[in-house]
């Protein structure tokens, strides 16, 4: 049954290649001017499922409604979207200008009026002086940017991003990735968007979709992700946890290293392993008394006392039972 809410529903989708499945009777609610990031390590289905959103691969089952419109079975040029693709896709034989502005002859916008827009949508992504210039002559960053900005040429009402900050190197990443959230904002747009990368979908999306081989693990805010996952997958995907332990029907209890709290006014309860330096923090490794376990934690570089966590040092940990993080019985990851 459709969902008058949602401005894109995916309902029973699956999708097969011979006898394999790459996915599985997915049902996803996507609302209006949402960020929603598909999640999941390689191979678990997101690029597929974005490309059956597209029109780019034909679902074997299941309907994909957008605004209203059952788009199931239609190409995709008649389907409303815009998508930017890991690899920029620009043409190197034309301009910044002609590239924006390719979309929109199929809209018979032609002359000053595609000028007009050109520059607005150069302005927006913050490229305003670089219209004469070819691809070639642009960063990977800048190249990206204005991927972007071709996509939003012809206003869709959907933006899909296949890993668009993949091939940038750490520093232009956590930059674009703020720009690109500002401007989803700024413009309202539904947009999806496919990431390996946990940091990045906790930053930039409003909800995640945890995938895994072809099926959703959870659906949620990051903050529900995070502090409260669903499996033991999604727990040991999204982020760090410890295993603390299992009960005898495979209930899991974990905790994330930042919840780990030294405690000096405490008896000692614990031995430290080793400790590795991470700039801004110290990642240290300790074994329990009171659990056959190893656990790691991190401490700040400014508080750190160098000789009262070295190798074989005693220690005191408290685990605080309020921050762990707790799933009924799953199957072994």
């Amino acid at each position: 049954m459709q969902d008058s809410n949602a401005f894109l529903q995916v309902s029973g989708l699956s999708k097969y290649y011979g006898s394999f499945a790459a996915l599985k009777k997915i049902d996803l609610l996507v609302f209006k001017g949402e960020l929603v990031c598909f999640l999941g390590p390689s191979g678990c289905g997101k690029t597929t499922l974005l490309r059956a959103i597209a029109g780019l691969e034909v679902q074997s089952e299941g309907k994909i409604i957008q605004a209203g419109v059952d788009v199931s079975h239609l190409p995709p040029a008649q389907r409303d979207f815009g998508i930017v693709f890991q690899s920029y896709a620009l043409f190197p034989n034309l301009s910044i200008h002609d590239n924006i502005a390719y979309g929109l002859k199929s809209e018979g916008i032609r002359g000053s009026k595609a000028t007009e827009r050109v520059n607005e949508l150069l302005e927006l992504v913050e490229l305003p002086d670089e219209s004469n210039k070819y691809p070639q002559q642009l960063s990977g960053g800048q190249q990206q940017r204005i991927a972007l900005a071709r996509a939003l040429a012809v206003s869709p009402g959907l933006l899909l991003l296949d890993e668009p900050l993949s091939a940038l190197d750490a520093q232009v990443r956590t930059k674009l990735r703020a720009q690109i959230k500002k401007l989803q904002k700024q413009l309202g747009i539904t947009t999806v968007m496919v990431t390996h990368d946990q940091e990045e979908a906790l930053e930039m999306a409003d909800r995640i979709v945890v995938l895994r081989d072809g099926e959703v693990e959870q659906i949620g805010t990051p903050l529900e992700i995070y502090n409260s996952p669903a499996t033991e997958f999604v727990a040991g995907f999204i982020g760090e946890v410890n295993t603390l332990e299992r009960d005898n029907k495979g209930g899991y209890r974990g905790i994330r290293p930042e919840n780990i709290q030294i405690n000096q006014k405490q008896p000692k309860n614990a031995t430290v392993v080793s400790s590795k330096f991470f700039g801004s923090y110290y990642r240290v490794a300790a074994t329990l008394d009171f659990i056959e376990s190893t656990v790691e934690f991190n401490v700040a570089s400014n508080e750190f006392d160098q000789d009262s966590l070295v190798d074989g040092k005693r220690i005191s940990l408290k685990l605080p039972e309020e921050n762990e993080i707790r799933v009924g019985a799953v199957a072994d990851v």
